[in-house]
């Protein structure tokens, strides 16, 4: 990636001297050229495995990990009281700490509304498809929502949001392309929020004051718990720091060059903190990858931040991390990020290959200013129960189908995996 910044200056100082009109001419073409190898695919060996998914993938990898000795510290009736007061909990507090309203979430879209997520933009996890109406032709082509994301940004004008101003939703939604393991499954339930912002709002300082939000409430729903089921409180499990670590993904991998992402992200959360919010994920880094493969049409992860840390950093968004003291494992609790503009989303379709999704209806409000500008994110509401409630499976909390492998091997376990 460097030699083709200094490639790209030389080339701008060679036509310095030329005629306005024939610059204007050459931008657009140089982006298009470098776009099949700006984003490299996930594949099978290497870093290039570690792009996307969980990184398990076989039930005998799943094994060894689920711990050994594990005793779940609160019974199923306990485990669902105290889930719901920490839910009521999460919800009142974002609601207060980021001005949010619940409100209704679909969870099925028409599929040429481009309102559906596309996760990791690689084309590997593709939502559920069927006609529905009945007596109606032609039937409507549904989907199943695998989140809520793009469809928040334009709720926010329909329930008449000004800045400053948001909604929150309990979304559910069905991923299938999931390997089913101790904490993936195909069913998934997150509060999915969404804010009204400014332009002058998209810089990293709002970013940081809004996740410091957000992990100020995921705190103080760990001290409510533990104040209902003070047991939970073990020093097996140390409590997460009330302080949250910011790093950038560039940063990371300055630190750990060679690893692939998910090594990195261990690493770091041993080495430098318990938890961290890694900011800049989708763009490219100095080794050819992307810190994780993003969807190129909801977060900005082109934006350049350099100006505001200093060092060659870009994007807007990011996801908080901590480290499992029970799963002995990273464990991510949330994905957010300040939303793209018209500029900057046509820049991460033309590098992602995907300029075609210009001619969908919700690219086509974003183009036409038509829907707010924002920030927004996810919080895994098993994810967080899992951890606060210190359960080695998000089985535990959620109820969806398993394979029979998986049952066997958390019955040898000791874990109670709902049904």
């Amino acid at each position: 990636m460097p030699k083709k910044k200094k490639a790209a200056k030389k080339a701008v100082k060679k036509t310095a001297k030329k005629p306005a009109g024939k610059k204007v001419a050459k931008k657009p073409v140089k982006p298009a050229k470098k776009a099949p190898t700006f984003m490299p695919k996930p594949g099978k060996v290497g870093k290039a495995a570690d792009l996307a998914g969980p990184g398990v993938s076989t039930y005998e990898e799943v094994e060894k990990l689920l711990p050994v000795d594990y005793r779940p510290i609160l019974d199923n009736k306990e485990t669902q009281r105290a889930l719901y007061a920490v839910k009521r909990y999460v919800e009142d507090g974002l609601a207060k700490e980021l001005n949010l309203q619940m409100v209704q979430v679909p969870l099925i879209v028409e599929k040429e509304s481009g309102l559906n997520d596309n996760l990791d933009r690689d084309g590997s996890r593709t939502p559920i498809d069927f006609p529905c109406g009945l007596g109606i032709s032609p039937r409507i082509n549904a989907q199943i929502v695998q989140a809520a994301t793009k469809w928040k940004r334009w709720a926010l004008k329909q329930y008449g949001c000004t800045v400053g101003e948001g909604i929150n939703t309990d979304m559910r939604a069905v991923r299938k392309d999931y390997f089913l393991d101790h904490d993936h499954s195909s069913y998934v339930d997150q509060w999915d929020w969404e804010r009204v912002i400014t332009a002058e709002d998209r810089n990293l300082e709002f970013l940081k004051m809004i996740v410091r939000k957000i992990w100020k409430v995921i705190t103080g729903a760990e001290d409510f718990v533990q104040q209902m089921y003070p047991q939970l409180k073990d020093p097996r499990y140390p409590n997460l720091p009330k302080e949250l670590t910011f790093i950038h993904a560039e940063e990371i991998l300055e630190r750990y060059p060679d690893l692939p992402r998910k090594q990195r992200e261990t690493r770091i959360l041993n080495d430098y903190s318990p938890a961290v919010f890694i900011i800049g994920i989708g763009w490219v880094l100095k080794d050819g990858y992307p810190h994780e493969m993003r969807a190129a049409d909801y977060d900005d992860w082109v934006t350049d931040t350099s100006k505001e840390t200093g060092k060659d950093t870009h994007g807007l968004n990011g996801d908080i991390l901590v480290w499992n003291h029970l799963t002995k494992r990273r464990h991510e609790l949330s994905s957010m990020g300040i939303r793209v503009t018209k500029e900057t989303l046509r820049k991460q379709l033309e590098l992602s290959g995907q300029l075609d999704r210009l001619s969908l209806p919700y690219h086509r409000m974003i183009m036409n200013d038509e829907i707010p500008l924002s920030i927004g994110g996810g919080i895994g509401q098993g994810r967080l129960q899992m951890l606060l409630l210190r359960k080695a499976h998000i089985g535990e909390v959620t109820v969806t189908v398993w394979p029979k492998q998986l049952h066997e091997i958390c019955e040898k376990h000791n874990i109670f995996v709902l049904k």
